[in-house]
């Protein structure tokens, strides 16, 4: 236990660059999804070109960042997306990517398949039509589940399957093994957060108390799924979760969005965790430089949670889920187990909740085609 305290020690003041970089390649979508974090559908005009996008991964292979996280939007919506694969694996940076799974074919799954340190996520939010079109859009299940069939069929070994924790996804956990184990697939799952879209979906889609209580108990007997330190806050019932169980914002962990602008989190997609913009002076010199992320990296105040015994195994919970709902970073989250946050929410008098920005949400729905 100590060392582990001291290795979070250390993480916590921040280290000379992230070991988990989030990089959103582009806000273009072909689905809606209600609780997309970053809002995406409408490409940005000002999205990274393709010189811009190699000399930024020039720059992460400079700093010795030995992967990426790729996400959107829809990565694969980029005509230059293998462009920009192909450049990171040749520079040894290793790329993670999510993905819809609707631009994955035959040929592309093969393709796929033929890069080395490549990590494929296939996102469902649902272990059956039903419940996964209802969240992303009518015919987003059938389009996952043939791209894991063109991944399988191309040999491309173990892909992930992601998928966000909501009221009605958390009663299929059983359902999401099955699939992930059909298909000699990893299941990551990953907590619904109040940002983007899902600010407006956040009340009726969060998990109770009871079923937050059932996941803990479900992911301890299951090490072997991965949660990415999705659900830190769940470890204040026991003993921790695997992983470093704290906010990593500015610490270890920001984004980049699709026009170079970097942000603590990639849940804080908001003018106040906005650190400065690679165009600027480039990333490292945001990383290192930036008032944000220094003031991050000073000791935390544990504030409300403070005088609670279980503040060392949660930590206070997510500065995302607090800071869309309304709370003060010092408040505990909102899915507290002891149910702290819904106190502290029920105190508020006035309730001004930030909106998260920008919004790239499409304004005609699009169809989704599996090919």
């Amino acid at each position: 236990m100590g060392a582990n305290s001291s290795l979070r020690d250390k993480f916590e003041r921040g280290l000379a660059a992230p070991i988990c970089l989030t990089w959103e390649l582009t806000y273009a979508c072909n689905l809606a999804c209600t609780h997309c974090l970053s809002s995406s559908g409408r490409r940005d005009p000002k999205e990274l070109n393709t010189d811009e996008a190699k000399a930024l991964i020039d720059e992460i292979a400079a700093m010795q960042i030995f992967y990426i996280n790729i996400g959107g939007g829809e990565p694969m919506i980029r005509r230059d997306f293998f462009e920009i694969i192909e450049h990171a694996v040749n520079q040894k940076v290793g790329v993670k990517f999510s993905t819809n799974g609707t631009r994955i074919d035959a040929e592309a799954a093969k393709k796929l398949a033929a890069i080395d340190y490549l990590d494929i996520q296939i996102s469902i939010d649902g272990a059956d039509a039903e419940t996964c079109d209802k969240i992303r859009g009518e015919g987003s299940y059938a389009a996952a589940r043939l791209a894991m069939d063109h991944l399988r069929d191309a040999n491309f070994g173990e892909f992930k399957i992601s998928v966000v924790m909501t009221r009605d996804s958390i009663e299929q956990l059983d359902e999401f093994e099955a699939i992930a184990k059909h298909y000699g697939a990893q299941l990551r799952l990953t907590r619904l957060r109040p940002s983007g879209r899902g600010v407006d979906v956040w009340d009726e889609l969060h998990p109770t108390q009871e079923q937050n209580r059932r996941l803990y108990k479900w992911l301890m007997e299951r090490p072997n799924v991965l949660t990415g330190d999705s659900f830190f806050h769940l470890s204040a019932l026991g003993d921790p979760l695997d992983g470093l169980n704290l906010c990593g914002a500015g610490r270890v962990v920001c984004l980049i969005d699709p026009i170079g602008e970097v942000y603590a989190c990639p849940f804080v997609i908001h003018e106040e965790f906005k650190a400065g913009n690679i165009r600027d002076a480039g990333f490292n010199a945001v990383w290192t430089e930036s008032d944000l992320f220094t003031s991050l990296r000073e000791p935390g105040n544990p504030g409300a949670c403070g005088s609670c015994g279980s503040y060392d195994a949660c930590r206070g919970g997510c500065m995302a889920a607090k800071f869309f709902t309304g709370l003060e970073l010092t408040d505990p989250d909102p899915e507290c187990v002891f149910g702290h946050g819904e106190t502290a929410l029920a105190a508020k008098k006035v309730m001004l909740i930030p909106k998260p920005s920008p919004d790239h949400s499409r304004r005609v729905p699009v169809a989704i085609t599996a090919r």
